[in-house]
């Protein structure tokens, strides 16, 4: 059995890679080339833009792939959704489609575009998105470089952002989310009923699930007097640390996994009650 495996191309290609080696699987994409290798024989992979990956598995073209969830819905693509997988191009969280005009504008809501031309990439959501609102407007495909179209070309536009640092430098403001989107990774309906590509998929779906959760987390090291135990555990944002004692002395050694976040606040009340040898470890995989 070999699993034909959708790599999204353009501004995912780079994280899903990243995110794949990290959970052990080599992907290595040559120059000028649109079938990466694998150091898995099971998997054979291809390079297929982000914006056909649903038509593409849904066709059989492919078992399965990733892609984000504005593509299934742009595309109508009816597959299998494996799971949810929150990263981005730059970022681990979901990014937006956006409804945004001139900073000047006299729009102020989706209401105020009545009759109105919008430009955007994703014709059929901005097309759901504005009958939901009962709005009449006419939908324009944008072949890209979308910002600069307002006001002269459209009266507004939807965009997807992921910090919204170009819509700024382009003088334009949000006036309403169209769609927020994460990363899926999908499979084709037949492929999911055989017992053995399906159980592939769901292992691979397991562990990028594993990479992707271990993102915010740490792991926290340290030593402590046993009679401040107690104390200790109560500081610890975690469900059952493991504790164990020291070959010498009245001590134990104790190992939580927390979200980094919390460390800067933890780590000095832990010294308060005499911790020592205090580490923090990076968390590559969490399997639940």
């Amino acid at each position: 059995m070999v699993l034909k495996l959708g790599i999204p191309k353009g501004s995912l290609q780079e994280s899903t890679l990243a995110i794949f080696k990290e959970a052990g699987y080599d992907i290595k994409v040559r120059e000028r080339n649109y079938y990466p290798t694998v150091d898995d024989p099971e998997l054979s992979c291809m390079l297929i833009r982000a914006q056909e990956m649903g038509r593409y598995v849904a066709g059989g073209q492919l078992d399965c792939g990733l892609t984000g969830l504005d593509w299934i819905q742009e595309q109508r693509a009816d597959v299998v959704e494996v799971c949810e997988l929150t990263y981005a191009k730059q970022s681990y969280q979901a990014i937006k489609w956006v409804l945004a005009v001139k900073e000047d504008s006299p729009y102020q809501s989706v209401k105020d575009l009545e009759g109105k031309t919008i430009a955007t990439e994703v014709v059929n959501l901005t097309k759901d998105y504005l009958a939901a609102h009962g709005v009449n407007a006419n939908v324009e495909f944008s072949w890209g470089t979308t910002e600069v179209k307002v006001p002269d070309l459209a009266d507004a536009i939807v965009e997807i952002t992921e910090t919204g640092s170009s819509l700024r430098a382009n003088n334009l403001k949000i006036i309403d989310t169209v769609l927020e989107t994460t990363t899926r990774f999908i499979a084709n309906k037949e492929a999911y009923e055989d017992p053995e590509k399906r159980a592939k998929i769901e292992r691979i779906a397991m562990m990028l699930n594993s990479v992707i959760d271990a993102v915010p987390l740490s792991a926290l090291m340290l030593n402590a007097p046993e009679a401040e135990l107690e104390a200790i555990l109560a500081i610890l944002p975690s469900e059952n640390p493991t504790v164990s004692h020291l070959a010498k002395g009245d001590w134990v050694d104790i190992t939580a996994v927390m979200e980094k976040k919390v460390l800067r606040d933890i780590i000095p009340k832990l010294k308060e009650h005499g911790a020592k040898a205090i580490v923090e470890l990076p968390v590559s995989k969490i399997v639940e």
